[in-house]
């Protein structure tokens, strides 16, 4: 009797085990800012979704609208991480934050609850900050040393 009450504590202790140790994201799908159900609707993940995924996308609505504003979409998923940075490696040569064209941006992140917040930049425009930096100095040491 006593080998039966421990398979069943032993059971049940690794059924705890095994549903704590699940992801957990913040989901939501097209949301127009990072608000409201981007922040309070959270997912369990499936066992094999091992990170969270954040797309921001700037542009038009999704039907075609001559002269339709423009506007943020927000969307938060479980994912897995091949996946993620697969659409990672697809948005991010557009994630140009130009005001005026239409770009899209997504983020992988490890950890529970890891995409509360909203990317705010790029590779892109970290690129060219530091492209932009490099380019002054190079310009303040050539009219230092002339």
């Amino acid at each position: 009797m006593d080998f039966i009450k421990n398979c069943v504590a032993l059971i049940i202790l690794f059924s705890v085990f095994e549903a704590s140790s699940a992801l957990e994201c913040y989901v939501c799908s097209n949301q127009s800012a990072n608000t409201q159900k981007c922040l309070n609707t959270i997912k369990t993940c499936e066992p094999d979704e091992d990170v969270c995924k954040t797309e921001i996308r700037w542009g038009s609505t999704p039907y075609w609208d001559f002269g339709a504003p423009k506007q943020f979409y927000v969307s938060k998923t479980c994912a897995t991480k091949k996946k993620c940075q697969a659409i990672r490696s697809k948005y991010m040569p557009y994630c140009t934050h130009i005001w005026y064209e239409d770009w899209s941006c997504s983020e992988c992140c490890l950890g529970d609850r890891c995409n509360y917040y909203v990317i705010s930049s790029s590779n892109i425009f970290s690129a060219s900050v530091w492209t932009l930096i490099s380019v002054n100095m190079m310009a303040f040491i050539i009219s230092k040393l002339i």
